[in-house]
């Protein structure tokens, strides 16, 4: 089994996979679960939360009855049993900004914003699935691709379009990192890419 080295881009680390694997969010096809799959919210920091306490009137309407009760009574995040605060969620399931048309489900808080209606988007560790972002006790940040069952149709539709992770994921990247790390990354996507064709 050949190994495949953690790649290092300025502060941070990523796991090749990123580079080498395709990925393209297919919405019709998956009809939104990664919002309502899983056991826990999507990860936030604490600017994010005071964003999305701002935000939130604004997307107060369409939100369920279920999910305004959960934020009455806890907030829009809490910290989950792993110690990670986290985006309330409703039944143990459902995000709380999670909202269904057409048999699809949505992010209630990037709807207002694609609408104008606010400034925030939504949690970076939203943008950035099918990565995972965590900062280590060094400082430094580890990206990891995270495999999920409910995304296989994203695989599918990536590895037709041949779109590798990081370029699908351009927007969310440079928002988290800035436009000149990107930049980085790309050179040391074709250099690692160039080096395994020799391999």
């Amino acid at each position: 089994m050949k190994h495949y080295p953690i790649l290092q881009v300025g502060d941070v680390l990523l796991t090749p996979d990123i580079i080498t694997e395709h990925f393209c969010c297919d919405l019709e096809a998956c009809k939104g679960s990664c919002c309502v799959e899983g056991d826990a919210g999507a990860p936030v920091t604490l600017d994010e939360v005071e964003a999305i306490e701002e935000a939130t009137e604004k997307v107060w309407d369409e939100l369920s009855a279920s999910a305004q009760a959960v934020i009455d009574r806890q907030g829009v995040a809490y910290t989950d049993e792993e110690g990670d605060l986290v985006t309330s969620i409703v039944g143990g399931k459902d995000c709380v900004f999670t909202c269904h048309e057409n048999d699809c489900c949505f992010c209630a808080l990037e709807k207002a914003y694609r609408q104008g209606l606010t400034t925030f988007c939504k949690p970076i560790s939203c943008a950035l699935y099918p990565i995972r972002c965590k900062t280590l006790s060094n400082g430094l940040v580890a990206l990891n691709y995270h495999r999920w069952e409910v995304c296989r149709e994203a695989v599918k539709k990536g590895d037709e379009l041949q779109l590798p992770i990081y370029k699908f994921l351009r927007e969310p990247l440079v928002r988290k990192f800035g436009e000149a790390w990107y930049h980085e990354l790309e050179e040391a996507a074709e250099v690692y890419l160039s080096m395994d064709k020799e391999d």
